[in-house]
């Protein structure tokens, strides 16, 4: 790597300082809100959704900070990036805790969760899931093929899934599933299609850290509840031909844990 010139060193150091400014400013932003709810019993739901789109905008700032540091100084900036990764976690966490983090819960579960947010309309649900995919899929693609966080991205997208499909009201879902002539049959559809990606992509992705890293019990099981999820999914849309395969499927996969446990292949 050639020799960085004292001037882009400091072009570089004048740009990230505006987008730090920024930043630092989000954060007070988010401060205020947790503060104000503390103090408020009352749309506090609502109030966590602005908080985790807070949480994506700083961490485009941050990507923003690496794509400079690539730019004018031909290297990554981890720092920025490591920041952008917690900041993504958060936005997760603010979604978990409206949605909870249950990876395969039923719907008659999340009556609750769904009507403290009845207000919060599915085209907006479906922008926000779609924001914050891209925004993790930026930051990993930042990170490089070689990361060290090549596993823990395993977790970040599982859970991604998770709140993506907890913020669906699934039997409302349906009735416009099936429905042309609702407002928002196209957005429906968009949702599931991309609901059952996430969850099949996150069953793989575990199944694949299991065999491939970790032989940790938890990983293959959790691999599993993301398969169960799936196939809830397809039992909620009536498509009884892929809930069954998917419950071959499960089974199989378990079937493979108890066995690699009595052989003493995993942990």
């Amino acid at each position: 790597m050639a020799k960085v010139s004292v001037e882009n060193r400091e072009f570089f150091k004048k740009a990230a300082k505006e987008y730090e400014d920024v930043i630092n400013a989000s954060f007070e932003k988010e401060k205020s809100m947790l503060n104000t709810i503390k103090s408020e019993d009352t749309g506090v739901e609502y109030k966590k959704i602005s908080l985790c789109e807070e949480m994506i905008f700083i961490a485009t700032l941050y990507n923003a900070i690496n794509s400079s540091s690539i730019k004018i100084l031909d290297v990554k900036n981890n720092d920025a990036l490591n920041e952008a990764r917690k900041v993504l976690y958060k936005a997760i966490i603010y979604l978990e805790e409206i949605v909870t983090n249950v990876i395969n819960i039923a719907p008659a579960e999340l009556a609750d969760n769904m009507e403290a947010i009845k207000s919060f309309p599915v085209d907006k649900r479906y922008y926000l899931v779609r924001k914050l995919g891209l925004a993790i899929q930026m930051i990993i693609d930042a990170f490089g093929d070689n990361s060290k966080w090549k596993w823990s991205f395993v977790e970040l997208e599982g859970r991604f899934a998770v709140v993506a499909k907890n913020l669906l009201d699934i039997k409302n879902a349906v009735k416009d599933y099936y429905d042309p002539n609702s407002a928002d049959y196209e957005t429906v559809i968009l949702y599931v299609r991309l609901i059952k990606q996430l969850l099949e992509k996150s069953a793989n992705s575990y199944r694949d850290k299991y065999e491939l890293s970790s032989r940790r019990i938890d990983d293959m099981q959790a691999g599993i509840n993301f398969l169960l999820a799936l196939r809830r999914v397809s039992v909620a849309l009536g498509n009884s031909d892929e809930a069954e395969e998917l419950k071959k499927k499960a089974i199989t996969w378990k079937d493979k844990m108890e066995a690699d446990q009595k052989s003493g292949k995993s942990n």
